[in-house]
């Protein structure tokens, strides 16, 4: 699953990086809004990370342009702001969650499955296609029961086949959710 961080905090960037990149997500980030700006509209992510106060703009404003280009695109604001009007501001402008700083990485981690497992594998765990079954957490593949033995880069693969069933992928888009803008 990619993720994409904007946050303007180098440690609180660089500690949220690291936690997600152990979990096995495909990280990116973006310092500012106009680096931000740019990325969503190159990149498909399956959830962003948005602080509200960020340079150059605001996460509010992104959010709207996140809604207009990818409205299918999960957010979580982060933000140190805890103002009763930033979280219904943030929630009514389409972000699916919002989680105040401090925070634990593993309950930012939770959150961005259950976002995901709502956006993408309609609420369970797991993800069916005939015969075969993914179970995203565990990185576990099963073919009729029977576990099927895949590397990183095959799972992420057949997981990304899977959940965009019935489209027409381009190659940069594979290449890109494997490997990152990188």
């Amino acid at each position: 699953m990619k993720v994409l961080i904007v946050e303007d905090e180098q440690e609180m960037k660089d500690s949220i990086y690291q936690y997600l990149e152990i979990e096995k997500y495909l990280v990116e980030y973006a310092s500012d809004y106009e680096l931000a700006y740019e990325k969503i509209h190159l990149y498909e992510y399956d959830c962003i990370l948005i602080d509200i106060t960020i340079p150059k703009g605001s996460g509010l404003d992104l959010i709207k342009e996140i809604k207009t280009t990818r409205p299918k695109t999960g957010i979580i604001i982060i933000s140190a702001k805890n103002s009763i009007d930033d979280k219904v501001d943030g929630l009514n402008l389409g972000a699916d969650d919002y989680l105040p700083k401090p925070f634990y990485l593993a309950e930012l981690n939770a959150r961005i499955k259950a976002l995901i497992r709502r956006n993408n594998f309609e609420g369970t765990n797991s993800i069916k296609l005939n015969e075969i079954e993914i179970i995203p957490e565990e990185r576990k593949v099963l073919v009729n029961g029977s576990v099927i033995n895949l590397t990183t880069k095959e799972f992420d693969l057949l997981e990304y086949f899977i959940i965009n069933k019935n489209r027409v992928i381009q190659k940069n888009a594979l290449v890109e959710h494997l490997w990152g803008d990188n």
